[in-house]
């Protein structure tokens, strides 16, 4: 079985981003030069993204190098001179990055990132930087947005059997949890990242057994403390009825039901109905968990129904990020040793000049972003690119993903309102250019036109 590893990944790339490379080598071009990667225009059902996969971003510029296989396998293709051979096999990532910190907001043409290196090692890069970082930004993005659906009541990252890849499921756990998840039914995403891991059983359970209670019984034996167990695989309400029989007449042993989920039917019937059998049954405490395709749209509205539902499992939804699936994202030339770049292309025109992106907050939240230039002071506004990696290596220590969670609630909780708002109508977040900014797109407008 192959896998991406260190070893391989610097050949997790678009062959134009090497025969680009090949041809700036043959010209003598490898001076220092700048990209930006952005999200040009966010879709139509996001009022905000959440800045995610920096740090996933760094282990791979950390650790890039073309290993004897790889450069094997570039001289097979025929198509590469060996003088351009020789220096990938000595490559090694030697610039600088500033980037926005997980968990931040971020709006349309902002830098979340930005590079600035030897040219072709700036260019090789972009792929990979593509890749990691609008997936879990798209992930962290759905998963905030589920947090402010659940009003404070857990949810659960359930996703890892509907992630597209292996490397996707991994990565989804993680940015569900700076997104706001309590917890990941992914295993792996436990001992990698340390995240929470939570799980219940499945039907097949159930139904390995000759019935329903023994079933349960078993189960609560065998997990005594924290069981989940599951009603719905044949009927919900004689589910809750066996689960709380089997809770009380275990009890006298220590044994503690910790809650009961409902993955299909009437959620919204079928919870009033568990909660009343089971506080009928003295089991106030047992909590109940919704699962079923859940999404942040079916959560504020069993919330708004009024549904006793104490806890969310979120899967298919969580990790496609079903209602938005891709970010337009783009990595940009906006600086070389010749000065500042434009692209001028209709409908994907860049902004140029090495960039700083401040946030003005106002009243008791944010109140907009200014993009300006990196020596451009905005009076009131808070600079939000930093400085994490200088001469190819991290600047500082890797931060904890609970305060990169941590980070992410604090920013929902600044953003205006209306950002906050399902409604894909609301209001959208004003994004200003700094004066010397907009003077420098015009001047480079006029001298192109």
């Amino acid at each position: 079985m192959t896998w991406v590893t260190d070893d391989n990944v610097a050949l997790l790339t678009d062959l134009y981003e090497l025969t680009m490379a090949a041809s700036y080598h043959a010209h003598g071009m490898n001076d220092q030069a700048t990209f930006d990667l952005f999200v040009r225009q966010l879709p139509q059902q996001r009022k905000f993204l959440i800045s995610c996969g920096i740090e996933q971003a760094l282990d791979y510029l950390d650790h890039l190098h073309f290993n004897n296989d790889a450069i094997s396998y570039l001289r097979s293709l025929g198509m590469f001179e060996e003088g351009f051979l020789r220096y990938l096999a000595g490559l090694e990532f030697t610039g600088e990055v500033r980037a926005v910190p997980e968990g931040e907001a971020v709006f349309d043409g902002e830098p979340i990132l930005s590079v600035t290196a030897p040219l072709i090692e700036a260019q090789i890069v972009e792929t990979f930087l593509l890749n990691c970082i609008m997936f879990e930004t798209m992930i962290a993005s759905k998963a905030a947005r589920v947090n402010i659906a659940a009003r404070g009541r857990r949810f659960v990252d359930f996703s890892l059997r509907r992630d597209q890849g292996a490397d996707a499921g991994l990565r989804a756990a993680r940015a569900s949890f700076i997104g706001g998840a309590a917890a990941s039914s992914n295993v792996l995403a436990g001992k990698v990242f340390g995240i929470p891991v939570n799980g219940t059983m499945a039907h097949s359970y159930v139904m390995a057994f000759e019935d329903e209670v023994k079933a349960f019984r078993c189960f609560l034996r065998d997990f005594p403390k924290d069981a989940v167990l599951l009603i719905d695989t044949f009927d919900v309400e004689e589910g809750a009825r066996s689960a709380a029989q089997v809770a009380n007449e275990l009890a006298s042993e220590g044994v503690t039901l910790s809650g009961v989920r409902i993955d299909s039917g009437d959620l919204a019937t079928l919870t009033f109905s568990v909660r009343k059998i089971l506080d009928e049954s003295g089991l106030g405490q047992v909590q109940i968990v919704l699962s079923g395709d859940l999404d942040e749209y079916r959560i504020e509205a069993l919330i708004e129904e009024g549904v006793p539902v104490d806890a969310f499992g979120v899967g298919t939804q969580m990790g496609t990020s079903g209602d938005a699936p891709s970010l337009g994202g783009a990595y940009k030339l906006v600086e070389d040793v010749h000065g500042p770049k434009i692209k001028l292309s209709t409908g994907k025109a860049t902004l140029p000049g090495r960039k700083q992106v401040y946030r003005v907050s106002g009243g008791r939240g944010y109140a907009h972003d200014v993009i300006a230039l990196e020596d451009e002071a905005s009076p009131g506004g808070l600079p939000l690119l930093q400085q994490v990696m200088a001469g190819g290596r991290r600047c500082g220590e890797r931060e904890q993903l609970a305060a990169v969670q941590r980070r992410c609630s604090n920013t929902l909780a600044s953003l205006p309102e209306g950002l906050r708002s399902l409604d894909s109508s609301a209001e959208v977040y004003p994004v200003r250019h700094s004066p010397k900014l907009e003077g420098l797109i015009r001047r480079m407008q006029s001298e192109a036109g």
